[in-house]
C-alpha cells in the first residue's frame, strides 16, 4: 500500500473503501470504528498489498471480530469463568484492543492449569473454547505462527499417542485454511497453512509422515508463491517437493510418489513461465511423465486425467518458445485425453480448468496458422470453461479465463475487419483486472495490463486520433512496474516489444521521429532477453517489428540505409518462420520482404505488412495447481 505518509492515513484510506452497510453492521454489533481502523493498521507494509487486497483481508478480519463479539454476548453454555473471559474479549475486540485480548486468553489458560485435576474434562472443553478464541485473536493480529501453535494445542487436547499434529483435527484445520486461501483469495489463510505444514515437517522423524508433511508444505508454498511477484516461495516449493520424494519413494508408496511428482511439475511450470529459456519447463514435462508411469487411466482415472492436463500446460509453455508445432499438438492431445475422464458432469471445475488449458494450446497453434479454425476452437473452449468458472464461485479462475478468452478474441480481431471482436477483447481484459489486482496476483495483473495494451493498440491503429494508443502505452508502462528484467526477463522482453509497437504507431502519426526513436529503443531492449537460439519465434517477431521501424524512418527521410536494415531483419525473421512452419507469419512477411527489396526510393516507398499490424506478444497463465 502507498497512501499518504502515515499508518493512520493508510488505515483511514482502507476503511473508507468499506461500504456504509458493512460499517453499519459493525457499529450495530458494537465494533467501534476505531477497532476497524486498528484492524486496518494490522495490514503490515511488508505484506506488499494494495487497497483491493487490503479490502479482502480487512473484510475477513471484521467478520472474525463480529464472531468474537457475538460469542461474548450470546454465551456458549460454558462455565461462568469461560463466559466471563469471552465477554471481556468481546469488549476488548469492540475497542480494537486485540493484543490485550490475546493476553487475556493466555491468562485464562494459565488459570485453568491451576485448577483441580478432577475437573479435567470440563477444563479440556474450556481450554478448547479459549484456544479457539485465541486463534481468532491471532488472526486479527495477523500472526500466522501464533495461529499454527494454537491449533497444534487444540489438536493436542484429543491426541492419545503424543503426536497431536497428526490428529484428524489438525489435518482438517490445515485443509480448511488452505481451501479458504485458494478459493477465497485470503493470503493470510495460506500463510497459516504454510506455518502449520512447516511445523509438521520440522517436528516429524518418521519418513512417510515427514514426506506427507513436506508435500502439504509445498502445496501451500506454491499457492501463495503464484500470487507473489518474486520466486522465493516457488523455489522453496520445488525444493520441498524434491525432499518429499526422498521420503515417499516410488517403491514404497507409488501413488503418493506420483502425486508429489505431479505437484513438483506444477511448481516447475510456474517457475518456467517466469524465466527465459526452457530448462524449468523441460523438467516439468519430465516430472509429469514420471507421474504417469504410476497414474494410469485404468488404475486412477481422475489422477491420470489431472496429470495429462498438467502435462499439456507444460507442453504449451514449451511450445510457445520453440519453433515448430509438435509440442503444441502434443499439448492439445493431452488436454483431449484428460477430458475423457474430466467430464463436466463428474468434476465440473476440473473439466472447466482443462477446457481453459485446451483453449490456450489451441490459441497458440492458431496464431501460427493462416486460417481462424483453431482460434475459433480456442474461443469455444474458453466460453465452455466460463460456464463453471463463475466470478462468485472461483473469482481468480474466472479472471484467468477472461484473460485467456481475451487473447483468442484479440487474435481473431486482428485478422478481421471492423472492431467488434477487439471491443469484446477490451471488455474481457478489463473484467479480468477486477479480480486480477496488483496486490493479489501482481504478475498476472501485469500480464493482463500488457494484454489490454495490445487490444487498445490495435483499436488505436484502426481509429483516427491517438487516444487509444496513448492508453496502450500507459497500460504497458504499468505492466513494466512488475515485469522487471531481473524478476521475469522473458515477460519484461515481451512487454518491451509490445510497448515498442504502440510507440511505433504513435511515431508514424507524428511529424518528428521522437516516437520512432523510443520504439526502436524498446525493441532493442526486448532482444536482450529474446536471443535467437533460445526464443527463435519471439526473436523473429521482434526483428520484423524492427523492420517496420526502419520503414517508418525511411518514409520520413528516404535514406537507403533503412532499407538495408529492413532486408536484413525481415530475412532473419522469415528464416525462423520457415523453420517453425508458421504459415500465417510467412504469408504476411514474404510480400513485405519482396516489396522492400524492389527499392526505388525516388519513385516509391516500401509497403508495410498487411493490416499494418506489428507483432504482439500475449500473456496467458496456464499452470494450474494440484486439484
Amino acid at each position: 500500500m502507498n497512501f499518504g505518509d502515515s499508518a493512520d492515513e493508510i488505515a483511514e484510506g482502507v476503511v473508507a473503501r468499506l461500504s456504509e452497510r458493512e460499517m453499519a453492521k459493525a457499529a450495530e454489533a458494537g465494533l467501534e470504528r476505531q477497532a476497524v481502523l486498528e484492524l486496518a493498521r494490522r495490514l503490515k507494509p511488508s505484506e506488499d498489498i494494495d487497497f483491493d487486497q487490503a479490502i479482502v483481508e480487512l473484510r475477513n478480519a471484521v467478520g472474525i471480530a463480529l464472531d468474537v463479539i457475538a460469542k461474548g454476548e450470546r454465551g456458549t453454555n460454558q462455565e461462568a469463568f469461560v463466559e466471563e473471559v469471552l465477554k471481556r474479549l468481546a469488549e476488548r475486540t469492540k475497542s480494537g484492543d486485540f493484543d490485550s485480548g490475546a493476553r487475556a486468553v493466555d491468562d485464562a489458560l494459565a488459570e485453568l492449569d491451576r485448577r483441580d485435576k478432577k475437573r479435567r474434562q470440563v477444563s479440556r472443553r474450556s481450554r478448547e473454547t479459549l484456544l479457539e478464541a485465541g486463534v481468532e485473536q491471532d488472526l486479527l493480529r495477523r500472526d500466522p505462527i501464533a495461529v499454527a501453535r494454537r491449533i497444534e494445542a487444540i489438536a493436542g487436547l484429543d491426541a492419545t499417542d503424543g503426536d497431536p499434529s497428526w490428529s484428524q483435527k489438525y489435518r482438517e484445520r490445515w485443509d480448511a485454511f488452505y481451501a479458504e486461501g485458494e478459493e477465497k483469495g485470503i493470503n493470510l489463510s495460506l500463510e497459516v497453512a504454510i506455518e502449520m505444514a512447516r511445523r509438521l515437517a520440522a517436528s516429524e522423524r518418521d519418513g512417510d509422515k515427514r514426506g506427507t508433511a513436506l508435500n502439504m508444505f509445498g502445496i501451500a508454498l506454491q499457492a501463495l508463491g503464484a500470487r507473489e511477484s518474486g520466486t522465493a516461495r516457488l523455489e522453496e516449493a520445488v525444493s520441498t517437493y524434491r525432499d518429499a520424494l526422498q521420503e515417499r519413494t516410488r517403491a514404497c508408496v507409488p501413488l503418493d510418489w506420483a502425486m508429489i511428482q505431479n505437484n513438483l511439475g506444477n511448481a516447475l511450470t510456474a517457475l518456467g513461465e517466469r524465466e527465459s529459456g526452457t530448462a524449468r519447463l523441460t523438467e516439468a514435462v519430465v516430472a509429469f511423465r514420471e507421474a504417469l508411469q504410476e497414474f494410469t487411466r485404468e488404475r486412477v482415472p481422475l489422477d491420470w486425467a489431472m496429470t495429462q492436463m498438467n502435462l499439456g500446460a507444460a507442453l504449451t509453455g514449451l511450445g510457445e518458445r520453440e519453433s515448430g508445432t509438435a509440442g503444441l499438438e502434443e499439448a492439445v492431445a493431452a488436454c483431449h485425453e484428460a477430458l475423457q475422464e474430466r467430464t463436466r458432469e463428474r468434476v465440473p471445475l476440473k473439466w472447466a480448468r482443462t477446457q481453459n488449458n485446451l483453449g490456450l494450446a489451441l490459441r497458440i497453434l492458431g496464431e501460427r496458422e493462416s486460417g481462424t479454425a483453431r482460434l475459433d476452437e480456442a474461443v469455444a473452449a474458453f466460453r465452455e470453461a466460463l460456464k463453471e468458472f463463475t466470478r462468485a464461485r472461483v473469482p481468480l479462475e474466472w479472471a484467468r479465463t477472461q484473460n485467456n478468452l481475451g487473447l483468442a478474441l484479440m487474435r481473431l480481431g486482428e485478422r478481421e475487419s471492423g472492431t467488434a471482436r477487439l471491443e469484446e477483447t477490451v471488455t474481457a481484459f478489463r473484467a479480468a483486472l477486477e479480480e486480477r489486482t496488483r496486490a493479489r496476483v501482481p504478475l498476472h495483473w501485469a500480464a493482463t495490463q500488457s494484454n489490454l495494451g495490445n487490444a487498445l493498440r490495435v483499436l488505436g491503429e484502426r481509429e483516427s486520433g491517438t487516444a487509444r494508443l496513448e492508453e496502450a502505452v500507459s497500460a504497458y508502462r504499468a505492466a513494466l512496474e512488475e515485469f522487471t528484467p531481473a524478476r521475469v526477463p522473458l515477460d519484461w522482453a515481451r512487454t518491451q516489444m509490445n510497448l515498442g509497437n504502440a510507440l511505433l504507431r504513435l511515431g508514424e502519426r507524428e511529424s518528428g521521429t521522437a516516437g520512432l526513436e523510443e520504439a526502436f529503443s524498446a525493441y532493442r531492449e526486448a532482444l536482450q532477453e529474446q536471443p535467437r537460439d533460445r526464443a527463435p519465434l519471439e526473436w523473429a517477431k521482434t526483428q520484423e517489428n524492427l523492420a517496420l521501424v526502419h520503414v517508418a524512418f525511411f518514409c520520413k527521410d528516404l535514406q537507403l540505409r533503412h532499407l538495408d536494415a529492413v532486408l536484413e531483419a525481415i530475412g532473419g525473421a522469415l528464416e525462423e518462420y520457415r523453420k517453425a512452419t508458421a504459415d500465417y507469419y510467412i504469408e504476411e512477411a514474404e510480400p513485405f520482404a519482396k516489396q522492400s527489396s524492389r527499392r526505388k526510393p525516388t519513385e516509391q516507398r516500401p509497403a508495410r505488412r498487411s493490416q499494418n499490424n506489428a507483432h504482439v506478444l500475449f500473456f496467458g497463465g496456464h499452470a494450474p495447481f494440484h486439484s
